[in-house]
Formats: structure tokens, sequence, C-alpha cells
């Protein structure tokens, strides 16, 4: 797979021969300046939860490419009445999809849509084909629940956990998480884009390095192959 950041916690990934989206929030945000929503390729846009700085960019992707949305009932009903279609779950559902299978998992946080609206509940996403897995968190606390995805899914290959702490975890408790989920290798999102969330990147690579783990804090718009 290739994971392409797109800042906060946004990502574009190649898997499985088809191209995921992952909470794009990228116009607003000035520090992903370089990337242009227009340009960004996706087959499903993969939504966490309602919140604008994972949905904002939603729209125009899916009317540039005719991506389908993927998330809970509430957020798929909502995008639907704009004319975009999707695919509902809800939390501990998973269906198979041309790239693979995917299952939505329990997140501790919340959600609304920008207009009010609600936005059900959060969730993860943990997704597989016959050689690869990953996890993609959206925005959630430490919580107990992580420990069923090595029970109930494949192992991990990497993991893209909120490190940013104040609305999420902070990366201590992201390390603790990566146990949960048995997971050596993280992708850490969701951290400097304000105030709040600006971390200490050489403290967080050390506290994950000490105990055996990489954490990856990637450029916007930079590119890796797992």
């Amino acid at each position: 797979m290739k994971i392409t950041y797109l800042g906060h916690a946004s990502f574009a990934i190649e898997f499985n021969g088809k191209n995921l989206v992952l909470d794009p929030f990228i116009s607003p945000n000035e520090l992903a300046q370089n990337i242009k929503v227009s340009d960004i390729p996706a087959d499903y846009i993969l939504v966490s939860h309602g919140h604008m700085d994972h949905v904002a960019d939603v729209e125009a992707i899916a009317q540039n490419t005719g991506a389908g949305v993927i998330s809970n009932y509430e957020i798929v009903s909502w995008f639907g009445e704009k004319g975009i279609s999707g695919h509902p779950l809800n939390l501990g559902g998973g269906c198979e999809f041309e790239f693979g299978s995917l299952k939505y998992v329990n997140a501790v946080h919340s959600s609304v849509l920008p207009d009010g609206t609600y936005g059900g509940n959060p969730g993860g996403f943990v997704v597989w084909s016959d050689s690869q897995a990953f996890y993609f968190a959206g925005d959630t606390a430490l919580h107990m629940d992580m420990k069923l995805i090595p029970m109930t899914c494949p192992k991990l290959d990497v993991a893209i956990l909120p490190i940013g702490d104040n609305f999420t975890m902070g990366y201590q408790d992201a390390l603790l998480a990566s146990n949960f989920i048995e997971c050596d290798r993280i992708i850490g999102c969701h951290y400097d884009t304000f105030g709040y969330i600006e971390i200490d990147h050489a403290a967080a690579k050390k506290a994950f390095a000490e105990k055996g783990k990489e954490l990856i804090l990637m450029d916007i718009g930079a590119t890796i192959e797992i």
C-alpha cells in the first residue's frame, strides 16, 4: 500500500488497486496549501465522523471523482441528500468491497456535521486484503475496545492514530493503544494543525522508540510505501 499524508487527519491510500481517501480536510488547512484537492484520485472516501475538520472536502472530491462515501448511516444519509452515493455501516459491522474487507470499529469521541446535524457514532476503520491490513482510528480517546481488533481482524501492518492530545489521544495514550492493537508501526495524525494540538515531535518519537516501536510523522504531501 502507498500512503500519502494530506495534512491533519487526512490521507490518500492506494490499497489493492483502489484509491481510498480518509477524512479529507485540506482546502481549509493552511498547512496543506500545497495539496490541490482537484488532483486527488479517489474511488472511495472513508469518513470516521462528522466534524468539519474531517469532512470539509468530501463533497468536492466526490464531485471530481465520482467516489462514494463509506461511513456510518447518519453521515452517508447526509451526503446522500447532496447527491453523493455511499455505503452505510454501524459499529462492529463490516462489508466486502472491491479493495478488500472493511470493518467499522468503535471510537470514543463526538460527532456532529457542519450544519449541526447529528453525525451518529464516531468510528474507525480496519481495512484488509489477502496480504495487508491497516487501521485508521479516526479521532478517539484510548479505549479498551481496541483490544478487540487483533481478536477480530487480521494482523495489522500499520495503524494511523491521533496523537495531538486535547481533543484526542496524546502520544502517550497512542503508545498504549499500539499495545492494545498489537501494532508496532504507527503513523501519527491530528497534531500541529492549530495551537491546541501542537506536539513535541522528538519526545513523541523517543517515547515510541524506547518501547521498540516506530512512530512515523509524515510531511504533508509525502508518500510512504508499506
